[in-house]
């Protein structure tokens, strides 16, 4: 939907009604088949559609500042509104058991029915924990599946970042109206994300990051996807927040663990205690994933480890592994084993992780996977 839809004002009013909400205002579309019926109706005509009386001061009059801002922000290249009855309304969020109303979005709105994961986590993310995010969402864009993020700093941001840089799009879900980025830190990323992704929000322009809307912005995220993969969490993290809406919604979910000494891995540990997939490579979460689309999935060369997966490796990752044993090797040590630059080593390693080949232990040191 965009300006000139004559339905469009009711839409944006009918969006910023304070208290009315997705739950009320899903109420008053079924009952009235549409918002400017809805905004019509009698106050004992609201009653009836099961909106309480303390509400019915709020459907009139209209937000008319509020509504000529969401249409000017409308106005620009790639921008719109996604309606519940819009049939590019993604198939898995309608079937929510609280969706949105409506989505404003910048970019392209076709990738938000691509098969997608969550990748959520800490804002104060190790740097292990910024390099899993990154090297999963790459390796997870290699295999057809989009990537999605909240564009918090921390784990949100190494996804996005990780799934661009590997020239693949991804999915940011706002807590904030599109007009603001959240943190700002995060300008230039969210331009790239409009650019070479979408950004989503259920909140009109305007919306301040106010704490209560990003329980909402998380059950969007995990409404949206097939799955969410948490990479770090503390206890009582807003990550673990998105992990069980996201069971609720029937969605999988998938864990990394971690050191038992960081704050940052005990999210994820309390999550594979409750039934979560324990995950140390992207196969863990793609032999999971792929049934639902209708895809057998199995490792490629067998299980991690195995002679036939190393094969088919560059020839710059075959040396680091051959460069490793069973037993622990500092990184430094192996810097000086394979003469490569610091950060090429350390993507290489990574790689070599995310194929289930090589582990990393305490003290900064990693070995090869028995196989």
């Amino acid at each position: 939907m965009t300006p000139g839809d004559p339905e469009l004002p009711h839409w944006l009013q009918l969006l910023r009604l304070s208290g009315v909400g997705p739950v009320y205002g899903g109420r008053l579309l079924d009952a009235f088949g549409g918002p400017g019926a809805a905004l019509d109706a009698t106050p004992s005509d609201w009653q009836g559609a099961g909106v309480p009386k303390r509400l019915h001061p709020q459907l009139q009059p209209p937000d008319s500042d509020g509504i000529q801002s969401d249409l000017d922000w409308l106005a620009g290249e790639h921008r719109g509104l996604l309606t519940h009855g819009d049939p590019r309304y993604p198939r898995r969020l309608r079937e929510a058991a609280v969706p949105p109303l409506a989505l404003f979005y910048q970019g392209d709105a076709a990738l938000l029915c691509r098969p997608q994961v969550a990748v959520v986590g800490s804002r104060s993310a190790t740097p292990q924990g910024l390099e899993s995010a990154a090297g999963f969402a790459a390796e997870l864009g290699r295999h057809g599946l989009l990537v999605s993020s909240g564009l918090a700093q921390g784990i949100d941001g190494a996804a996005h970042r990780g799934a661009l840089d590997a020239g693949n799009p991804t999915v940011a879900v706002c807590g904030t109206g599109l007009d603001r980025v959240y943190p700002a830190r995060h300008r230039a990323l969210a331009h790239r994300i409009a650019s070479h992704g979408v950004l989503v929000s259920e909140f009109p322009t305007g919306t301040q990051p106010l704490p209560e809307n990003f329980p909402r912005r998380n059950r969007i995220l995990s409404g949206l996807a097939l799955g969410v993969l948490v990479v770090e969490a503390a206890p009582q993290s807003g990550s673990l927040i998105t992990a069980r809406l996201a069971l609720e919604q029937g969605r999988e979910v998938f864990a990394i663990p971690g050191s038992i000494h960081s704050p940052l891995s005990r999210g994820t540990h309390a999550l594979i205690r409750q039934g979560a997939k324990l995950t140390e490579t992207v196969h863990d979460l793609l032999e999971e994933l792929m049934p639902l689309l209708g895809q057998d999935y199995k490792r490629p060369g067998g299980e991690p480890g195995s002679s036939a997966a190393a094969a088919e490796l560059a020839p710059e990752v075959r040396r680091v592994l051959d460069a490793l044993g069973y037993e622990a090797t500092p990184f430094d040590r192996l810097l000086e084993r394979v003469s490569l630059p610091l950060d090429r080593l350390s993507a290489t390693l990574l790689t070599l992780e995310l194929e289930g080949l090589v582990t990393s232990v305490p003290g900064g040191a990693y070995l090869r996977v028995a196989g």
